[in-house]
Order: structure tokens, then sequence, then C-alpha cells
């Protein structure tokens, strides 16, 4: 999971600080939203300067902090392979690998900045994967021919965040989680009809 691009790369050590940091600060501020950079410091075993130094204010640190998600949520879509794997196992795998980082990253994934260029083309670039994953989806079948992909795929993404929000603790609860909402979105909740 590559860290937020900076203006000159990082040297290893650097980077495992920034990561420290960065890993910290979800910590602290899924607890505290209002937690200062010195609470943020001390959680990650660095001096209050050497985030200062990496980040130039809070706002830098959690602009940094939702870049960082954005990317892991990025990862978690492509690894599923939305565009060659069966679009059910791409289906079931992207929500399985999006819920691990919606649980472990809640708070960056809820303080995407709508300013910073990064988070807004990478979130740009998994709505248009996801999308060819839903076309895929009615094209095979899985959804009805005339289900509309983007509100299929605005539902699914309402289904993923009522998913997290249930905070499961051990991979089983997120893959318990992750076939509820793929069966949820493609089977529904009312009874069919007698034929």
């Amino acid at each position: 999971m590559a860290l937020p691009a900076s203006p000159k790369p990082l040297r290893a050590d650097a980077e495992r600080t920034v990561r420290a940091i960065l890993e910290a600060a979800e910590r602290v501020l899924s607890e505290n939203p209002a937690a200062p950079m010195e609470r943020i410091a001390e959680a990650a075993g660095v001096a209050r300067t050497t985030v200062h130094r990496r980040f130039a204010s809070r706002e830098a640190l959690i602009t940094a902090l939702a870049t960082w998600a954005t990317q892991q949520f990025h990862e978690a879509v492509e690894a599923a392979r939305p565009d060659t794997a069966p679009p059910a196992v791409a289906l079931y795998q992207a929500t399985a690998n999006v819920l691990r980082v919606k649980v472990s990253w809640g708070f960056a994934m809820g303080a995407f900045p709508t300013d910073a260029p990064e988070v807004a083309r990478v979130h740009a670039e998994v709505t248009a994967r996801c999308a060819q994953l839903f076309t895929r989806l009615r094209e095979d079948g899985l959804l009805r021919p005339d289900t509309d992909p983007d509100w299929a795929r605005r539902v699914y993404y309402a289904l993923i965040h009522e998913a997290a929000a249930e905070a499961p603790d051990t991979d089983a609860d997120v893959d318990a989680l992750a076939t509820r909402v793929v069966d949820t979105l493609l089977h529904g909740l009312g009874t069919r009809p007698a034929p």
C-alpha cells in the first residue's frame, strides 16, 4: 500500500514514520475527531515536531490520510479484477476487500476532502471501474435487463456503508457481511411471487 505522493520520494525510514503517523491519526481521530496533533504524535511514538515537519497543518494531515485511504480503496477494487474475473466473483471480492478498507480506515474514508485532486481522481476511477462491473453483471444476467447500472451501483455503495457500520471484528465477519451485501443486492429482500 503506497503512501500519498510527495514532491520527492521519501527514504525508507521517513516512509515508515509517515505511515506510523497516518496509522496513529486514523486510530486517534476515529476515537476523537477533534484530537490535537500532539495526541497523534504521542500515539505514533514520534515527537510533535516530527508530525509538523511531515504535515504543515492538521488539514494537511487529514488530506494525506484521506489520500492514503483512497489509494487503499482503489487497490481493494483493483485486486478484485472487476474487468476480467467472472462478474459475480469480482463483485464478492470487491465487496469483501472494500469492507476491510472501510472498517480499518473509517475516519479517513469519511474525510474525503473535496478539493484534493488526487482523491477526486482516484475516486472517479473507482466509480468508473464499478460502473463497468455493474454493466457486466447486467450483461451476464445477474441483474435484470432493465436494471439501471448507475442506480444499482449507488444502492450497492449504500449497502456497503451500512455493512461497514457494523464494525466486524474478524475476517470471517467481513466475509459474512460481504455475502449478505451481495445476496441483498442480487436477490433483494422480498419474496418471489409463486409461478
